[in-house]
């Protein structure tokens, strides 16, 4: 087994005080820096803390104490462990808070619920611990301390980790649809402002037409008025 016996600074100081092992062999069984040995076997670490038999707990057996006293390469095989530490279930609810920091709460949800508008109430209870009636009334300026609450950074507040918010912020974004903002009038491309319509085309050729003719026309009348004057 990989894993490092149970205490091991308490179980590097009774194979320091009750066996022959080298200081390698124990740092290799209890996980521990060589150097970090040699400072307890000085006396210049884990002062006062007594050791612990490995035999008693069964991780260590005393013939694989005896291999390792006879041949200094040999490596300490960890035994099963009698004790048997029972497993925590994992439990589903809002994130204790304690005591000192349950009055903050609401300073908090009021400035996720400003800066973080696109966060679910979900999120919100997991962040710092609360429930939605709660969030609700923040929200809704409903709340009994409303009106002296000041927004207060919940990491700063010590109610949660900035890798937890980072996390809750980025999910939110993922799942909340981008939004289709209205840009403002924009101006059409020269190519539309000063394309002609067929119709106006034909207007405007039409109306050139005439204004040929009436020109002509004219001048004739002033020829003709002329010779008339002569």
């Amino acid at each position: 087994m990989s894993h490092a016996p149970l205490m091991p600074k308490a179980t590097a100081v009774w194979l320091l005080d009750n066996t022959a092992l080298t200081f390698d062999q124990v740092a290799d069984f209890t996980k521990m820096h060589p150097l970090e040995i040699r400072a307890i076997a000085d006396g210049d670490a884990a002062q006062g803390i007594k050791g612990m038999d490995p035999i008693s707990t069964g991780q260590l057996s005393r013939d694989e104490i005896e291999k390792g006293e006879k041949d200094p390469d040999y490596r300490l095989k960890l035994g099963e462990s009698k004790v048997v530490l029972p497993t925590q279930a994992k439990k589903k609810g809002p994130r204790y808070t304690p005591v000192s920091r349950r009055h903050e709460r609401p300073s908090a949800i009021l400035w996720l619920v400003r800066n973080h508008p696109e966060l679910k109430d979900a999120q919100i209870m997991r962040l710092v611990g609360t429930t939605k009636t709660t969030i609700a009334s923040v929200r809704d300026r409903t709340h009994w301390n409303a009106s002296t609450l000041t927004p207060m950074d919940p990491v700063t507040l010590g109610l949660c980790s900035q890798i937890e918010l980072d996390f809750e912020v980025q999910r939110a974004a993922k799942e909340k649809p981008a939004d289709t903002t209205y840009g403002g009038a924009t101006l059409l491309p020269a190519s539309e402002t000063t394309r002609k319509e067929p119709e106006y085309e034909a207007d405007e050729k039409q109306r050139d037409d005439l204004n040929v003719d009436a020109v002509f026309a004219k001048l004739k009348n002033l020829g003709g008025k002329k010779q008339d004057d002569e």
